[in-house]
């Protein structure tokens, strides 16, 4: 699930393309059904199983409205101190126009492929966290993607190749995000081969041919590497990450309002990753949720939707007046999972022209581990005549 659809907020708010800077931020807050009402007439769906192949499929995929390149991970210094550090590293692709081709057009500067990046730095010791929004034209080398080597960038913020391509289409990864002044320097070897979610990839995410997703992921990464925080100190650090990649041209169903999503390592070496897409107050229709978890040895097993129970436990209010539940409990009776999932943090709000909330978490209960979650469409229900003008 993950970052799912958030870069589509981009075709309603940008119109770069016409721009005289090349890159541009916003400071609109609109709400997750509003970033969805784009058209995604003439672009590719995501229909039928398809075969995977390396490393193209780690570089850009134009036909399609949107695509992401997403880490997560829980990191602690080396330094002695222990301190703890979240980490979210996002660069977002959107298509303006499903016309992939560039004839006729001479200057440096035309493309009809946006770039958004997001990176958060969360200091559990600070109670800091650091977040910045940015967008560029996938044009002039400001920000874009490439299969071989593989380099995805926007700016300062750039995911990249760090070693070779093993045959299974696993690759080291070096990361570099910066915001408000922190930046990380990391780089992420796999530990698990790639991950195939949903039906060997395709992820549905509702009812509908074509609601969906391409979907696959390295679930569990040994990343080291060095923090550099606002008043220059610098921290190195040693951890876990999580890297999601997928690209879809789809949107959220009619009565669908957000989603929580949920990446957790434990400690024993499954993975679990978890989500749900809400729906609205007096809505005839369920949550959509999907759940899988992977092994130690890396085998995934998709988990029946039916019997997972994801109860919110604790409510936290944002300066800006969103209530996000902080404190979940996370059941899946056939994998004899009872988990609580806590916030390393409450103040874990992304800060973005989609509001929205991501951040460490930490499992206690039948397992215990760290992980990530993502919340969407809280924001939502404040009041836009009560929402902090922005600065």
């Amino acid at each position: 699930m993950r970052a799912f659809l958030l870069a589509s907020s981009m075709l309603g708010l940008l119109a770069l393309a016409a721009c005289d800077d090349a890159t541009e931020a916003v400071r609109a807050s609109v709400s997750v059904a509003e970033a969805m009402n784009s058209d995604t007439t003439g672009y590719a769906r995501a229909e039928t199983i398809r075969e995977f192949t390396y490393p193209d499929d780690h570089g850009p995929h134009p036909a399609y409205k949107t695509e992401w390149w997403y880490i997560t991970g829980n990191l602690r210094a080396t330094d002695g101190t222990d301190r703890r550090f979240g980490i979210q590293f996002t660069i977002f692709r959107s298509a303006l126009t499903p016309d992939t081709s560039t004839a006729n057009r001479d200057s440096p500067w035309a493309t009809n492929q946006l770039y958004m990046a997001h990176v958060a730095l969360g200091d559990s010791a600070a109670g800091a966290f650091y977040n910045e929004e940015r967008f560029a034209r996938g044009a002039a080398g400001l920000a874009g993607a490439e299969a071989d080597p593989i380099r995805v960038w926007l700016g300062p913020v750039e995911l990249a190749g760090a070693g070779s391509l093993a045959a299974d289409g696993t690759a080291p990864i070096r990361l570099a995000g910066a915001a408000e002044g922190a930046t990380y320097e990391l780089v992420a070897e796999p530990i698990k081969p790639i991950i195939y979610q949903g039906d060997r990839g395709l992820s549905p995410k509702g009812e509908g041919l074509g609601n969906a997703s391409y979907y696959f992921a390295q679930t569990r990464m040994a990343t080291t590497g060095t923090i550099t925080l606002p008043g220059g100190e610098v921290v190195p650090v040693e951890g876990l990450t999580w890297m999601d990649r997928e690209w879809s041209t789809s949107a959220l169903a009619d009565d669908q309002i957000g989603w929580d999503w949920f990446a957790l390592h434990l400690d024993d070496g499954r993975d679990l990753m978890m989500y749900q897409l809400r729906v609205r107050e007096g809505s005839n229709s369920e949550p959509f949720r999907k759940s899988s978890i992977i092994s130690a040895e890396g085998v995934k097993t998709e988990l029946d939707p039916s019997e997972l129970v994801m109860e919110p436990l604790e409510m936290w209010t944002s300066e800006a007046g969103a209530e996000y539940p902080i404190r979940w409990r996370l059941r899946v009776p056939s994998q004899d999972l009872d988990l609580t999932v806590s916030a390393m943090m409450p103040a874990q709000e992304f800060d973005a022209t989609v509001q929205y909330w991501e951040g460490a978490v930490d499992v206690t209960g039948g397992a215990t581990g760290t992980g990530f979650l993502e919340m969407t469409g809280y924001a939502d229900a404040i009041d836009a005549s009560s929402r902090p003008v922005p600065s």
